[in-house]
């Protein structure tokens, strides 16, 4: 009679990855369920494994624990703090460049890039340190980040593949197949390894793009991004970078990202185009732009308020320094009835009674221009506020502006991004050349990020990602209840009795399929070390070439396309790519299929079988 622990094992993960595949439920839901069902089952019915400790919640529950889950939540952290500061601004722009500023064109230098250095670094660190690189070209230059970071995590691991330090799991496997008498010199895996590589990394740039669907809320939350236009205005003081720039042309080429629309000296106002102009101390700056551009200006201490009438009449302009990481920009609506409609936001008292900032007006309909001060607020215009978190909160409630959900965003931590890139730079290096433990030095980056101010533990703990959570400890939980089980062992086993008298080629591709499939299942160091000592006792058994069924386990472990929790790299672009589940399946499935049947056609010919 078959183990109820078995059957009920396998009834519970096929279940769980047709739930995912489906998209009808969320991640939390089905990982929740799955995981809840796992516990009551070794819980209510513990099983004795085989070094004779039991299989209870305790064992299914460490995957919480697990340094992967901590590896990645930490560096997420630390990617947050790379984008809190700014620090990839200048790569990133340098990025854009090389790709004469066509945006496919980057895209592809840095995925082939990508798959070039995993060849010869471990490809986790490889993808840590082109995501935010990748996040700030795809703003920049408008690539939809669900187009790009996915490949981005495939291309590694294609990369991977090709050399023997390109993975852990390749290590894993030479090192096991040493001990069984079969050794892999550094690029024994080269040869096929590149033409899958290069096979799978033609899907990857051409077709898995255009299989990837843009949904409704990443269209919003691109909108949220780029914004329309806000009019604003810098008043040039002592020491301003803008004085003694020149004119050309009649614009101002050296100010970049925001547009010059009038500028006022003396109270006159000067127009476009500026010929024969230099700027001046005193010179008010009236200027369009972005809230993104408005935001780097603030972080440079280059962008000031409105002025306001103070109590003794006179009026006053905030001249900011760069802010600090707890100062926040904010969109808010003027409503309809509004005391503030009708009046300029100088006279208004808005900044003094909320001690807050405002930095820009954006209308819908045409807007004259005037200095900011100037500007008589109507129904519908966007204020672009700035503040503390508690002054923010203060005007929440209010019903003559409302604030906009979702829109409160610190600004750019600009001081601190050569500090952010240095931790970076350190946590890559150190994991790259195995210096310490990427968990280690992942932890550590992230407690570095917060403690030296490059971004506060409110940031940080919007880093961290409950889909991910959740979704590597189940899939831990699983994982160790398939192989604790035996399932995972009766599968390879039945593979090779049913194969039995088959063409060597064609159990090779069989066996090849079938750790492909578990790949994305199990992790793929656990297909490894499950299947090496299984495949060379086969090509004895067969006396085929041990080095063809040792290299099978290894391109086949690496398929880690299907599933996002079939390997780190995945995981790590879950989140900037927002993708789900059925994400990996639909598309990386055919990446799958693709590589089995490149080897499956090629390895007779290439290995002599």
């Amino acid at each position: 009679m078959p183990d109820i622990h078995l059957v009920a094992t396998f009834v519970i993960i096929v279940a769980t990855i047709i739930a995912f595949a489906s998209d009808r439920y969320s991640v939390e839901a089905v990982s929740l369920g799955s995981l809840a069902t796992l516990l009551i089952l070794f819980g209510t019915f513990p099983m004795r494994m085989p070094d004779g400790q039991i299989l209870g919640t305790n064992r299914l529950l460490a995957g919480f624990g697990d340094p992967a889950l901590a590896t990645i939540i930490a560096l997420l952290i630390v990617g947050q703090g790379l984008f809190a500061t700014d620090a990839l601004e200048r790569p990133s722009r340098f990025l854009g460049n090389l790709g004469a500023n066509r945006p496919w064109l980057t895209v592809t230098i840095i995925l082939c890039v990508t798959g070039t250095t995993s060849a010869f670094l471990n490809n986790t660190p490889v993808v840590v340190i082109f995501i935010p690189i990748l996040t700030v070209v795809a703003a920049q230059q408008r690539v939809p980040n669900y187009k790009i970071f996915m490949p981005l995590s495939f291309i590694a691991i294609l990369g991977g593949m090709t050399t023997l330090i390109g993975s852990s799991t390749n290590m894993i496997a030479a090192g096991l197949a040493a001990q069984n008498g079969v050794t892999l010199g550094f690029f024994d895996l080269s040869g096929m390894g590149a033409i899958l590589a290069i096979v799978g990394g033609a899907y990857v740039l051409i077709v898995l793009p255009k299989l990837l669907k843009e949904r409704q809320s990443q269209v919003n939350r691109e909108n949220q991004v780029t914004g329309t236009q806000f009019v604003g205005e810098i008043l040039l003081t002592t020491g301003h970078r803008y004085i003694g720039m020149k004119s050309k042309a009649g614009f101002f080429p050296d100010i970049r990202d925001l547009t010059p629309r009038l500028l006022l000296r003396r109270d006159v106002p000067i127009r476009p185009p500026f010929d024969d102009i230099t700027l001046m101390p005193g010179d008010t700056l009236i200027v369009t732009g972005t809230r993104k551009a408005f935001m780097d200006a603030i972080a440079k201490g280059e962008k000031q308020t409105a002025p306001e009438e103070t109590q003794d009449g006179y009026s006053s302009n905030v001249d900011l320094i760069p802010p600090d990481a707890h100062y926040h920009i904010v969109e808010a609506v003027i409503s309809p009835g509004s005391r503030y409609e009708g009046r300029t936001i100088q006279l208004s008292g808005l900044q003094a009674q909320f001690d807050i900032a405002v930095f820009g007006v954006q209308r819908k309909s045409r807007m004259a221009r005037a200095a900011l001060s100037e500007i008589r607020l109507e129904a519908g215009d966007t204020l672009l506020i700035g503040g503390t978190l508690d002054a923010i909160e203060a005007m929440r409630g209010n019903h003559d502006i409302l604030l906009l959900e979702h829109s409160a965003e610190s600004v750019p931590q600009k001081r601190k991004a050569a500090m952010a890139g240095a931790i970076f730079a350190a946590i890559v290096l150190l994991s790259a050349f195995e210096i310490s433990p990427i968990v280690v030095n992942a932890i550590a980056g992230a407690v570095l990020m917060i403690g030296l101010g490059c971004l506060t533990l409110n940031q940080a703990s919007r880093a961290f990602d409950k889909q991910i959570f959740l979704l590597i400890g189940t899939s831990i939980a699983m994982a160790t209840a398939l192989e604790q089980t035996g399932g995972a062992a009766l599968i390879a086993e039945k593979t090779i009795s049913i194969m039995e008298g088959a063409p060597t080629g064609a159990l090779l591709s069989v066996l090849f399929l079938v750790m492909a499939i578990l790949t994305n299942i199990l992790s793929n160091n656990a297909v490894a070390a499950l299947f090496i000592p299984i495949s060379l006792d086969v090509a004895r058994k067969i006396g085929a070439p041990p080095e063809a069924f040792v290299a099978a386990v290894i391109y086949a472990a690496n398929c880690s396309f299907a599933t996002p929790v079939s390997y780190q790299t995945n995981l790590l672009v879950m989140g900037p790519g927002h993708y789900r589940f059925a994400d990996f399946v639909k598309t990386g499935t055919p990446l799958v299929l693709i590589i089995w049947l490149t080897f499956s056609i090629l390895a007779p010919w290439y290995y002599g079988l």
